[in-house]
């Protein structure tokens, strides 16, 4: 058994529980302490069971939960060395059992072997993941600003693949809301995917065992499902390929997805 179910993705909050018959582990915990119980719950799992909480980096919607639960329940932190000096720098962050790997090591934990690799993002020491178990692997890309040659040689070989498609840039550049600096941010080689970028990172994946992606972190104002969905299938139709492809929910838990399998649970 190898399985992922997405508690909830988008610009207000990130966080996905990975299962295997021996582990339990979070992939980032930006929800808040009381929506990540409440989300474990409706998956059926007790906070205290977990094995680990890995981090991507230290941005309030990818550990913004994570001072309350850690304070409730003492699970291990993964990240490495300048994640966690900035997150012990703010305020109210109670974690006890850190565990610090050097950006591009590997580790296990259980029977998942982690795999890690640098990102382009606007925080201190940005990762990417692979999830090696049983000869299936999952990866997450989910803050980053451009897809590097080692991200591509990283992910390459994954089975299923999370990643962001966080704006639409028609969406974006419309978008009042925000200065044009923070625009400029956003679409820098630093700052997050588009739906168009996203699309062309996959392009490139396919033909190498990738089954499935799950599109992630969508902007609540510059993007919607259903025009990330209709990008990313566009691209992969107009290839010629098939894949399965889905938009994981800000507001509620995905359902579990089996990896390795192209079809998925209720």
């Amino acid at each position: 058994m190898f399985t992922l179910t997405i508690l909830g993705s988008g610009s207000a909050g990130n966080c996905a529980l990975v299962q295997t018959g021996q582990c339990r582990l979070l992939v980032d915990g930006g929800l808040s302490a009381r929506q990540m119980v409440a989300r474990l719950a409706t998956a059926g799992i007790a906070p205290e069971t977990l094995d680990g909480i890995l981090i991507t980096h230290e941005h309030g919607d990818h550990v913004g939960g994570l001072g309350v639960f850690c304070k409730k329940f003492d699970v291990p932190l993964y990240c490495n060395p300048l994640t966690a000096e900035s997150m012990r720098a703010g305020a109210g962050h109670h974690a006890k059992d850190w565990r610090l790997f050097a950006t591009g090591n590997d580790f296990s934990i259980k029977d998942i072997t982690v795999q890690t690799f640098p990102v382009p993002h606007d925080a201190v020491d940005p990762v990417g993941f692979v999830l090696h178990s049983g000869g299936t692997s999952l990866g997450f890309l989910t803050d980053l600003g451009h897809a590097t040659k080692l991200v591509y040689e990283r992910v390459r070989h994954v089975h299923t693949l999370v990643i962001e498609t966080n704006h639409d840039e028609k969406m974006l550049q419309n978008d009042t809301r925000r200065p044009w600096a923070v625009k400029q941010r956003i679409m820098s080689r630093h700052g997050h995917l588009s739906n168009a970028a996203a699309a062309n990172v996959v392009a490139e994946l396919l033909g190498n065992g990738l089954e499935r992606v799950i599109l992630g972190h969508l902007s609540r104002d510059c993007n919607t499902p259903e025009v990330a969905l209709a990008t990313v299938r566009s691209k992969i139709s107009g290839l010629g390929a098939e894949l399965d492809v889905h938009c994981a929910s800000q507001k509620e838990i995905s359902g579990c997805f089996h990896l390795g399998a192209r079809t998925r649970a209720a």
